[in-house]
């Protein structure tokens, strides 16, 4: 489904990302983790154009997309979220969600001036989409509440929402777990599962909680200074003495047996 070619990054002097390559299969959950610094939220970067990239090729279903802007890879099916929350505090969780719509709406603002019927429809869909990703995400209930007196982990699921919202095949989580309870845990897991379970989405994860990494996952590709060093099945990866040693260590890896 989405391949990566022979990904090389330089920040200046720094060679981020070395020779990286990748393939995610359609309807797996495939972690990326390694150590800080190890390249994974650049390669992200990469994917989606957030930053230019010296060499190498993204591939999406068979086509080339390398060359695409941010938008265009966003309609060709490949959504994200970051590290940090970033979310319209002041706007409520429907309007938060609606905004992960921009891409897909197919009217002209002369249609948005004069109110046409282009406009009512589009907007009918839109407001469909949104009851949609908020049934599937459990947030039905809190769509008329801004963002910004939501629990830290219920923002997240907004943020994933938003990401739903452009129909995508695929979506990237830069540490959906970062800085949650054990009980928000457990729930975005949930979350994770039931988006690739009930609307067939692939996931591609960056992960540093090695308990959620090991049981979410189909496939896991591990970095070390910019390069890949592991790529295999969990067990596979728990056993590879490389990853031991480059990242995962004895309480991590017995954490997430």
């Amino acid at each position: 489904m989405l391949e990566i070619k022979n990904l090389n990054v330089w920040f200046g002097g720094l060679h981020a990302v070395k020779d990286f390559n990748m393939i995610v299969e359609d309807g797996e959950i495939h972690s990326l983790i390694g150590p800080n610094g190890a390249g994974k939220t650049t390669v992200f970067n990469a994917i989606t154009k957030v930053i230019r990239f010296q060499d190498g090729e993204i591939v999406l279903d068979g086509e080339n997309i390398t060359r695409l802007k941010p938008h265009e890879i966003v309609r060709k099916g490949i959504s994200r979220t970051f590290q940090n929350v970033v979310l319209f505090r002041y706007m409520t969780v429907f309007e938060n969600l609606l905004v992960g719509y921009h891409t897909k709406y197919e009217m002209s603002m002369i249609d948005e001036v004069f109110l046409t019927r282009r406009y009512s429809r589009e907007t009918l869909k839109a407001f469909s989409k949104v009851l949609d990703v908020a049934d599937l995400l459990d947030l039905k209930n809190k769509l008329s509440l801004p963002a910004s007196i939501l629990p830290y982990g219920v923002q997240k699921v907004v943020e994933i929402g938003r990401a739903l919202m452009a129909d995508p095949k695929i979506v990237l989580l830069d540490e959906p777990v970062a800085g949650l309870t054990e009980v928000e845990t457990k729930d975005m897991i949930r979350v994770i599962e039931k988006i690739r379970n009930d609307w067939k989405i692939t996931i591609v994860l960056v992960e540093h909680d090695m308990s959620v990494v090991m049981n979410i996952s189909d496939t896991i590709t591990v970095m070390d200074f910019g390069r890949k060093i592991a790529e295999g099945k969990p067990e596979e990866i728990k056993r590879n003495p490389e990853v031991v040693k480059a990242y995962l260590g004895d309480d991590a890896i017995a954490s997430g047996a």
